[in-house]
This record gives structure tokens, C-alpha cells and sequence, in this order.
């Protein structure tokens, strides 16, 4: 029997995918996360509950017909289904095989589950300090040798691995700061993301301008631009993307990136991948089809290193 469910656990979204002989035969997406359970985990409990077995209802298989459910991310956090520890750098799929924890939960299914602890940067150091959960999983499904893997999120991931290993990371809060400076501040009348396409020079502008004269100045640039100079809210957002993204362009760039292999959210990988051209690396964007898939690709390689086929 070579079928798994597996759960990539997010901090407001989850989704459940189904695979059968290692081809993923359908999946289901999930409004709530980690940040639903942090009141009540009975809220993620049960979506987890109804995802699973509309699955196996629509494919006419019981829990004996599937070998395990494989799950990653805020789902082992501390507000999540199941809180495990971190364990430290550097990790590749062996310690991370070794590090799995089986948990049954039958008020949801008697399919016991299994899962890939997040990872963890120990210092003294502030600056050096960081942590990730769902990420290592991610990052054993799109591996393409050594280099500098960037995930573009909520929380965005710049991981650089070393002989299948990660060796390094740093933590930007791209994502987040993009949805709440374009939606909770005066920039919201400025700023059409779900309609907006991206334009090279004023990403471009928009990056150099915060380098320059910091982030905080060139946010409300954006403003500007609209009212003063008519631009569009291609042109704004282009603008917006860029200045955000300066500080976490200049991250990678730190890390002595030579090739950059880009993953996760469209929007923001693109822009990303436009700005470090510009600065002269050599950059491979994972396809939009290869995104969602690379987290249940790796949690099952981790889960088949120490349990077989």
C-alpha cells in the first residue's frame, strides 16, 4: 500500500493532499491554521476531521487503505495539532527522518499521523538566532544542489544548503508586511494587489529609493506617486513590492548567493527574481505547477528515508 495523506500546516491556512502511488490524486485547502487553534484547537481538529474524509469518500478508500498521514509546518508549533521541538542546524532528510514523532489522534481518524519537526538556528546573537516550521520539508522537495533557496510567503525563508543539508537561514516577514501596509494604512487607497501586474522600472524604483533613503520614507512615496504624479496602480504597486523587498534582496545578497533557486507566492518570487537580476545573479524560478507539490514530495522522501517504501 503506498497511499499517504499529507498536511502542510500554515499559520492561517492548511491544506490535506491525497496521494496514490506517489502521484497526488487530489487535495483539499483549508481556511483555518494554527493561529485558529490558538483559542480553540478543536476548530483545527475538525477541519482536518471533514478535509480528510471528504478525501476518502470521494476516492472510495477507508483509513486501512492509507499508510500514514505525513504533516509539516504550524501544525507542530505551539498552537498547532501537536507542539514538538525544533531540532538544530544543520539538518538534511536523514535528521529530519530521525527527528519524526507518531502521534494517533482518533477523535479525527485512526490513520496515525507523523511529523517532521521545524528547525532551529541556536546563538547568543539576535541577529543570528531563527527558526522554521514546514519550510525544511519544502525546501527536500525542490533541492536542486548547493545555493540559496528563497520561499516567498507570509513569512518569507532565505535558506542556503550545503551538500543536501541546511546550513543557514534567515526569516523576513514579507508576506505579512505587504497584506497590512496595503490594507490597515493609508496606502490602501493607493494599492490594487489582486489587480495589479508588475512593471520592472518601478519595482526597480521603488527598491532603490528605500535603499537609499530607508524603508519608512519610501513606503509613503507610494502615496505620492498616485496623487501627485497620476501613476497607476501598476505602477504604485510595482513601486510598494520593490521598497518592501529591498531589505530582503540585500539578505540574499549577504549570504554570497551565486544561484538563487525562487519558490512560494507568484507575485512576490517574480518581483524577487526581476530585482536580484538586476543585480547580476543567476536565478531559477520554481514553476507555479512544482510550488504546492515540493512540500509533499519532501515530507514523503523524509518519511520513506526511515520507514521504507
Amino acid at each position: 500500500m503506498s497511499n499517504f495523506l499529507t498536511i502542510d500546516g500554515g499559520t492561517t491556512n492548511t491544506r490535506v493532499y491525497l496521494i496514490k502511488n506517489d502521484l497526488l490524486a487530489d487535495s483539499v485547502a483549508l481556511n483555518v491554521g494554527a493561529r485558529s487553534a490558538i483559542e480553540d484547537k478543536m476548530i483545527l481538529k475538525n477541519a482536518i476531521k471533514n478535509a480528510i474524509d471528504k478525501l476518502l469518500s470521494a476516492h472510495s478508500l477507508g483509513a486501512n487503505d492509507v499508510k500514514a498521514i505525513l504533516a509539516s509546518g504550524m501544525i507542530t508549533s505551539e498552537s498547532g495539532l501537536m507542539p514538538i521541538e525544533h531540532i538544530s542546524l544543520p539538518v538534511g532528510v536523514h535528521e529530519l527522518a530521525e527527528a519524526i514523532k507518531c502521534y494517533c489522534f482518533n477523535e479525527i481518524t485512526p490513520i496515525p499521523f507523523y511529523f517532521v519537526p521545524g528547525v532551529k538556528i541556536v546563538s547568543d546573537k539576535l541577529e543570528d538566532a531563527d527558526m522554521i516550521r514546514g519550510e525544511e520539508t519544502e525546501i527536500m522537495g525542490i533541492i536542486q544542489g548547493d545555493g540559496i533557496y528563497v520561499l516567498e510567503g507570509s513569512h518569507s525563508k532565505i535558506i542556503k544548503v550545503k551538500d543536501g543539508r541546511i546550513v543557514d537561514f534567515n526569516t523576513m516577514l514579507t508576506g505579512e508586511m505587504i497584506s497590512s501596509l496595503s490594507e490597515h494604512t493609508i496606502l490602501k487607497d493607493s494599492l490594487r494587489l489582486d489587480k495589479s501586474c508588475l512593471d520592472r522600472e518601478h519595482l526597480k524604483r521603488g527598491f532603490e529609493y528605500a535603499r537609499k533613503n530607508g524603508l519608512n520614507e519610501a513606503l509613503f512615496k507610494t502615496r505620492v506617486l498616485k496623487n501627485l504624479f497620476g501613476a497607476d496602480y501598476d505602477l504604485t504597486y510595482s513601486f510598494f513590492l520593490g521598497a518592501i523587498l529591498q531589505g530582503e534582496v540585500n539578505a540574499i545578497l549577504c549570504m554570497g548567493a551565486e544561484k538563487v533557486v525562487i519558490s512560494g507566492q507568484k507575485q512576490i518570487k517574480m518581483a524577487v527574481a526581476m530585482l536580484l537580476e538586476e543585480c547580476g545573479l543567476e536565478v531559477t524560478v520554481v514553476p507555479e505547477e512544482e510550488v504546492g507539490l515540493s512540500v509533499v514530495k519532501g515530507i514523503i522522501g523524509i518519511f520513506k528515508h526511515k520507514y521504507g517504501e
